[in-house]
Order: C-alpha cells, then sequence, then structure tokens
C-alpha cells in the first residue's frame, strides 16, 4: 500500500521519543513532525537523519482507514492505548 497524498496522519498522531533534525528531543503526540511539508509530505524521507520508528511504520488498510481523519483516529487511539502510565 502506497502512502494516502495529502495525509501525513503518521507525522502528526503518534510521539516519537527519538531525535529529529529540529526536534533533539523527538515530538509529542499531536504535535506536527518539524519536517512535515506543507503538502504532508516527510522531508526526510529515505534519509539516515529519519527516526527507525519511522521507517518501520508502513501504510496498511487498517492504520490508513478510508482518509485522513481515520488514519488520525486510528493512530491517536493506537498512542493512547500504548502511553506508558
Amino acid at each position: 500500500m502506497e502512502c494516502r497524498a495529502g495525509c501525513g496522519a503518521c507525522c502528526i498522531a503518534p510521539s516519537i521519543t527519538s531525535p529529529i533534525p529540529g526536534m533533539p528531543l523527538g515530538k509529542p503526540a499531536g504535535v506536527p513532525c518539524i519536517q512535515l511539508s506543507d503538502d504532508f509530505r516527510c522531508g526526510i524521507f529515505g534519509q539516515s537523519e529519519r527516526p527507525a520508528c519511522c521507517g518501520g511504520l508502513k501504510p496498511s488498510a487498517q492504520m490508513c482507514g478510508a482518509n485522513r481523519d481515520e488514519a488520525i483516529n486510528w493512530l491517536s487511539e493506537l498512542e493512547r492505548l500504548t502511553a506508558p502510565d
């Protein structure tokens, strides 16, 4: 499955605890990654600076849903369910 154009849900909904260029402490859930472009694409896709957790996240029908809102909701719920106490 290919990433949906204009989505960027995986660059917004989840937290990232590893450093990102421009965000040395990572990012909290719900905050857009600084590397997310205006057209909702990853500015460091395919580069070594991209966090491993980002590279390991692959689009799927379950995660991406039928539209961007469904993807953000699914990833936000996953974030909530897996957040440390």
